[in-house]
């Protein structure tokens, strides 16, 4: 079964099954979707990212149709004695005004625990479903969720959430470089300047699929969908 992408039909040998594949929903949380979250207390529009949020209700509820499909969501936050968070991670912050660990509407800013640090309710993960939580941008640092993917022997990654440009594109990556054959969802994505999302997925397509392919959830869905009928 093959998905229509660009630059090519996914993936690249058509060995797409519920077994092998895993839907990644990167930090769909509060603080970075919501209003009075980290993103929203920096001055971006939140529009641009929580753009997402529709398009992944209906690919979520595809996805969960699917007998044994794998569905994991990340969470990026530090502990509350920051810890694990980086000076110069922390100066940074606190240079645009979001100081991370700061209180703000929705709690400290892109702390565990938090309102803010949580996955909004539009998106939460049901039971059975699996939580990395992810102290940097990329979802393979500092977490288990390479041995998540190696346990069930997913090859196949569909990758929504935000940001496109920062914690997409970096798991993406790094996903890449792992052997992985990756599909990037663009209206299931969202980054706070839209010409860097547009950026990100045309740097994706370079060269034949530099980090794979991009496609949207509407051909995804309908993957899906086929399926779930096939398992009756």
């Amino acid at each position: 079964m093959f998905i229509e992408a660009s630059p090519y039909p996914w993936p690249y040998d058509g060995n797409l099954s519920a077994e092998n594949t895993a839907l990644l929903v990167i930090d769909m949380q509060a603080d970075f979707v919501s209003k009075g979250g980290w993103v929203d207390q920096q001055g971006y529009d939140i529009a641009l990212t929580a753009r997402a949020i529709k398009p992944l209700q209906r690919l979520l509820e595809a996805a969960r149709a699917v007998k044994g499909f794998t569905i994991i969501h990340t969470r990026e936050g530090h502990r509350p004695d920051l810890s694990d968070l980086p000076e110069n991670k922390l100066w940074r912050s606190q240079r645009i005004g979001a100081a991370i660990g700061s209180q703000g509407p929705l709690g400290r800013l892109l702390i565990r625990g938090e309102k803010g640090w949580d996955i909004i309710p539009e998106l939460y993960p049901e039971p059975g479903e699996i939580i990395v939580d992810k102290p940097g941008k990329g979802a393979f640092y500092a977490t288990d969720l390479e041995a998540i993917l190696r346990k069930r022997n997913i090859r196949n990654l569909l990758f929504t959430g935000v940001t496109t440009d920062c914690c997409v594109s970096t798991t993406l990556r790094d996903a890449n470089d792992r052997g992985y054959e990756c599909l990037t969802l663009e209206d299931c994505t969202g980054a706070t300047i839209f010409a860097n999302h547009e950026s990100t997925l045309s740097t994706i397509q370079t060269t034949g699929g530099l980090f794979g392919c991009v496609s949207s959830s509407g051909p995804v869905i309908e993957a899906l969908r086929q399926l779930a009928q096939r398992q009756g």
